[in-house]
């Protein structure tokens, strides 16, 4: 017989979390948890995470698997995480239906095809920096690690440019933790009218984008699926948020890891890594995403220490803190540009494996590159332990970057 652990409740507002990770950890493979109020298993174990990744007996169902469902969704802050009509949230053949619709847009051959562009968008947004007062603290969070990839994803899916401004607000309220049940409604309605603006405006004038080509999808032949109102709706929301948030939060912690750790960014410099190698460890060490709710099992699951996740329990995938595991990486919470095991969990796993992930990693590199080579000086204004993190379970990154970029 195991004993009962307590739940840990989970800080909405982010901060020490690698303090709460190490707990997570300390608690086993799998750990009770409260999340804003909806009490979870957090899974931080790397080996039992991936097998519940790709197990069918875990589901992103909320409104076929989890039992709760009906009673959280009118008052739980995040219940827009379980709530939308998308492949973030489908099981089984609906997944595989949205997904094939959108992996098209995330090829290789469209990916590289990409790169010009978004260089030509890195070039512009660094020439931008340099044209700044010398001398005067610059806020790279709001400079480059915003609006690089808010511009790419508004390349991709045709978002026009007076409206990205408008997604950026409503996308951050969806990831901040702090907000209460109202709040956190009122950003829904407002982010679905934008969306619905959008749709609008691309049904009367289609676009070379993938906003336009997701509002003309027909039915599939091989199965009759079509695209329904709310799954248009909310696959764009995904896109857009996810091609977003999370890029930020990288280039974010990526320039912050390399002006707090100079031998790592001297590595660089001599060519002992690369800029991909940067992106990976930093993907490793800290993810921009930290929790992603939520999972549910459909049947028991029994655990290695003897008890069970029963069917219809919430799963939380902690990715940073199984990221840091130390049974997967050693010295775990170093960060190291240098390691040949280049494996995490940053992107997810299995079916649900981020399908923009290319993209991503492409942009962080090639801004890290811009940023790092022309402004070779460049250091931190304030003290890194005086960074507050942004006010989130899930995201990962810093509320601002402030650095000067000229010596003296």
């Amino acid at each position: 017989m195991t004993t009962q652990q307590p739940v840990l409740v989970l800080d909405p507002t982010g901060a020490g979390h690698h303090a709460e990770h190490r707990a997570l950890r300390a608690g086993g493979p799998a750990t009770r948890v409260d999340v804003l109020g909806v009490q979870a298993w957090s899974i931080s174990d790397p080996a039992l995470l991936k097998h519940l990744l790709t197990s069918p007996d875990v589901s992103k169902d909320a409104r076929a698997h989890w039992p709760a469902f009906g009673e959280v969704v009118g008052t739980w802050p995040l219940a827009l995480w379980v709530a939308v009509e998308n492949m973030f949230t489908a099981y089984g053949q609906g997944h595989r239906k949205l997904r094939r619709l959108v992996a098209p847009a995330f090829s290789a051959r469209r990916i590289a095809a990409m790169r010009p562009a978004v260089e030509t968008m890195v070039t512009a947004l660094v020439d931008r920096l340099a044209t700044l007062p010398a001398g005067e603290p610059v806020d790279l969070r709001q400079e480059l690690a915003y609006p690089l990839p808010i511009a790419v994803i508004g390349h991709l899916m045709g978002v026009p440019e007076e409206r990205r401004d408008g997604f950026r607000a409503l996308v951050d309220g969806v990831f901040d933790t702090t907000l209460d049940q109202a709040e956190a409604q009122d950003n829904t309605a407002r982010l679905y009218g934008v969306l619905d603006q959008l749709i609008a405006a691309k049904r009367a004038t289609p676009g070379d984008d993938m906003t336009s080509l997701l509002i003309a999808a027909r039915d599939d032949e091989e199965d009759g699926a079509r695209l329904s109102p709310a799954e248009l709706r909310d696959t764009l929301l995904l896109m857009i948020s996810a091609g977003y948030e999370t890029t930020v939060n990288v280039i974010d912690q990526a320039a912050h890891t390399l002006l707090t750790h100079p031998d790592q960014l001297e590595l660089v410099r001599k060519g002992e890594v690369s800029w991909e190698d940067v992106v990976e460890e930093t993907l490793r060490h800290e993810p921009a995403v930290k929790h992603l709710p939520l999972r549910f099992a459909v049947t028991d699951i029994p655990l290695p220490d003897g008890r069970t996740i029963a069917r219809g329990d919430a799963i939380l995938a902690s990715y940073a803190a199984a990221n840091r595991h130390p049974d997967w990486h050693r010295d775990a919470d170093t960060f190291d540009a240098t390691r040949t095991v280049k494996e995490h969990l940053a992107f997810g796993h299995g079916v649900h494996f981020c399908l923009g992930a290319p993209l991503a990693r492409m942009e962080v590199a090639l801004a890290l590159e811009s940023l790092f080579g022309r402004f070779p000086d460049i250091r931190l204004a304030d003290p890194a332990e005086e960074l507050p993190p942004v006010p989130s379970l899930i995201s990962n990154g810093h509320q601002r970057l402030p650095v000067l970029l000229h010596a003296g």
